[in-house]
């Protein structure tokens, strides 16, 4: 990335964390650039208005220049529209952050990313669809990152079925196995994206968790061991 200076770029916060006294140094997803790394200098003064917009989930337009990795943040103005999340949602939002993070390469542009993570926080506010927001969010993020998954095909490259029973191979796909973990009415879901049935949400839980992890190599989430806690204490 070689721009001296940006303007009036779309834009989310993954995360933020002080920096000296005054100042922020921020991670923000941007449809034109990827993520980027920013230095919100003096927004945490008393006086500042731009502090409370610098947080995530909080659709933005930004200003920002500089040609070191290291982005000076000069403007930002709140968008429409804007998706609330609470309760679960929330916790599920710093997710689904977590994942850009960790896929996605600073300063490599994914337009198409920019706007799955848009849909899914609209999905995320709709308390009814989380997880298959969620579902559908974690497997295009993987495609577009290179990691797409083969779903129609079995190994020996026959047409999955949606009555027989499959294990997944992370990097290969469906095995057919008579006692597997995932029905190829699983597989057909993702594949199309209708994600209704408990049944099906429930085995798409388990497939792409097994996926993430693959990817991961030992990698712990740290949202995931916070929604599973805050779980744990309300049982």
């Amino acid at each position: 990335m070689t721009e001296a200076a940006v303007y009036l770029q779309p834009a989310f916060i993954l995360q933020q964390r002080k920096y000296r006294e005054t100042s922020l140094i921020i991670d923000a997803l941007t449809r034109d650039f990827g993520r980027v790394s920013l230095l919100a200098k003096g927004v945490r003064k008393t006086r500042s208005k731009t502090a409370g917009l610098l947080q995530p989930f909080i659709p933005l337009t930004i200003s920002f220049f500089g040609k070191a990795e290291l982005k000076t943040l000069s403007n930002a103005e709140r968008r429409d529209p804007f998706y609330e999340l609470k309760g679960l949602a929330l916790y599920c939002g710093f997710y689904i952050n977590e994942l850009v993070a960790c896929f996605l390469h600073k300063y490599d542009p994914h337009p198409e990313v920019f706007d799955h993570y848009n849909q899914c926080l609209s999905g995320l506010a709709d308390g009814s669809r989380i997880e298959a927001a969620l579902r559908l969010f974690e497997l295009r993020l993987l495609e577009c990152s290179g990691y797409g998954l083969q779903l129609n095909y079995d190994d020996h490259n026959n047409p999955v079925e949606a009555l027989k029973r499959y294990d997944f191979n992370v990097g290969q796909g469906p095995t057919e196995i008579a006692a597997g973990l995932f029905s190829g009415r699983t597989f057909q879901a993702l594949s199309s994206g209708e994600l209704t049935d408990p049944q099906v949400l429930s085995e798409a839980k388990t497939l792409m968790r097994k996926v993430i992890d693959g990817y991961l190599q030992g990698r712990q989430l740290k949202s995931r061991a916070v929604i599973n806690k805050v779980f744990a204490t309300a049982q």
